[in-house]
């Protein structure tokens, strides 16, 4: 059943508790891979996520009025605590912006959250994640000169254009620094929610969506999470399960805005988390495996798309001090392809999660994109002898 939804207002922190709908294995959807006990990014121990949604108007766009649909997503790899973590980042098709990666690449090191928002909204972002550390004093300050606070923010993008009044800049500092204060661990909410508020996914209505698994290594269980701000792809390409759903489910096609017809277009921001103890190298190399998770799916990184990924190890806690030698620890490049598996499996799962969790929505010019119709998904399913027919 489509639940076609018009938003009037809604601004609102979604951090808070929340009744989890049905996600892509409640659905029976063959999935591999044993994920952890909440199957969300914040199985990583530490992992923190929060969202700040922005919905109101309706009907006709008045740039600078609306109607909005957007907000900003925050990870935190540590909590709200200071202790950068090792990180390495890799982009698939780089029309697209994640800030803050030139550092992340030199110094190996993440240093406080991650946000995700909408394409137009990423300097007021990046410059609110500034502030919020400096009143927080969520930095070090350097052991020669203590009054001095410097930061470089990862911050990145999708672009929520066709639903939302992008140009109308709606996302102010004020939301960043609610996202970012009500950050928690336990349940992601996923779907129409914080950045992933007015995304689009293989031509149905898109957004967050997260997953984890657990890998044994050396006797040893590490756990490694994925969240994704999906917003890529064609219909035609989508693929569940090595099923063809996208050329078999040919209705609950766009209502494009009238006005002005755009060609497809897209991004997703892939964010990967573990617990395993993994230097900024060995990190990148995990990044590097996202783009096989999202080709399950059917995205194939096109011209248009801005697919950027950034993969963290919350293992080796203060390895970031200014002045102390450290002793690192690492799992041998020889024992770090399950982790690899892990990453595809927790991505496709991600961006499954965001299509089943977000729901259909109706935007500027009454733009309307459609929920994934999960009755015909699960009957396809069947006919394709990938699950029971019950």
């Amino acid at each position: 059943m489509t639940r076609l939804l018009t938003f009037i207002f809604l601004s609102i922190p979604i951090s808070m508790a929340f009744a989890q709908g049905p996600r892509a294995r409640d659905l029976g959807i063959p999935l591999d891979g044993k994920p952890g006990k909440l199957n969300a990014i914040t199985d990583v121990k530490g992992v923190e996520v929060g969202h700040t949604t922005l919905i109101s108007g309706e009907g006709e766009l008045i740039v600078g009025e609306g109607p909005v649909r957007t907000g900003v997503t925050a990870i935190f790899p540590r909590g709200k605590q200071y202790d950068p973590v090792f990180a390495g980042w890799y982009s698939l098709n780089g029309n697209g912006e994640m800030t803050g990666t030139t550092w992340v690449e030199e110094s190996g090191f993440l240093e406080g959250p991650v946000a995700i928002t909408n394409t137009h909204s990423v300097g007021i972002v990046r410059d609110a994640v500034v502030e919020w550390q400096f009143n927080n004093d969520h930095f070090d300050p350097l052991p020669y000169e203590p009054d001095v606070f410097w930061a470089l923010p990862v911050v990145a993008e999708t672009y929520d254009g066709d639903l939302n009044d992008i140009n109308g800049f709606h996302v102010k500092k004020e939301h960043v620094f609610s996202a970012l204060d009500n950050a928690k661990s336990g349940p992601v909410e996923e779907g129409n929610v914080g950045g992933g508020t007015g995304m689009i996914c293989h031509e149905f209505k898109g957004g967050i969506g997260t997953s984890s698994r657990e890998v044994v290594i050396n006797n040893t269980t590490y756990t490694l999470g994925v969240l994704v701000q999906a917003n890529y792809g064609s219909r035609e390409n989508l693929t569940i399960a090595g099923v063809p759903i996208g050329k078999e489910i040919t209705d609950h096609k766009i209502l494009w805005d009238p006005l002005k017809r755009q060609e497809e277009r897209g991004s997703i921001i892939v964010i990967v988390a573990t617990d395993a103890p993994l230097l900024p190298h060995q990190l990148k190399r995990l990044a590097r495996r996202v783009p096989i998770g999202i080709s399950r799916v059917g995205g194939y990184g096109g011209n248009g798309s801005g697919d950027i990924f950034i993969a963290f190890s919350t293992s080796n806690p203060g390895a970031a001090d200014r002045v102390e030698m450290q002793q690192l620890t690492m799992i041998p490049n020889d024992k770090i392809t399950s982790l690899f598996e892990a990453v595809a499996q927790a991505t496709e799962e991600s961006i499954l999660n965001a299509l089943v969790a977000a729901e259909t929505m109706v935007g500027k010019n009454n733009t309307t994109v459609y929920e994934l119709p999960e009755e015909e998904v699960m009957e396809l399913l069947e006919k394709y002898a990938r699950i029971e027919e019950k």
